[in-house]
């Protein structure tokens, strides 16, 4: 059994599981992560790092100077001629935009609705 199994367990699963360890004590009242990790102890699991298992928000800013650096670099690229590289950076310029843009939906789904002066 390897993390990816205990993820792929259901709380029930991982209750069931940790009842066969007695060091594991308080099963019932535990959440699914806490349950993970306590398996992963009692089986000598390592768990990822929380690089590769956590999404990473960003915000509008950081995009936008990656963006701008994606923009020199694709300068570079185009009097180098490097038609693979150019195609690469520019899709990534693509979804980074597109990024931006669901930001901002949520930030303007997040803000109240204006009130009228009338």
């Amino acid at each position: 059994m390897d993390w990816k199994d205990l993820e792929k367990m259901t709380v029930l699963k991982l209750r069931e599981e940790a009842l066969k360890y007695p060091q594991i004590e308080g099963v019932h009242g535990k959440p699914k992560e806490q349950l993970m990790d306590e398996i992963a102890r009692a089986l000598g699991i390592e768990k990822p790092h929380a690089q590769f298992t956590e999404t990473i928000v960003h915000t509008k800013a950081d995009l936008k100077h990656k963006i701008h650096e994606l923009k020199v670099e694709r300068d570079k690229l185009l009097a180098l001629h490097d038609h693979k590289k150019l195609q690469e950076v520019r899709r990534e310029m693509h979804v980074l935009k597109h990024s931006i843009r669901k930001i901002e939906a949520k930030a303007v789904k997040a803000r109240p609705a204006a009130k009228s002066a009338t």
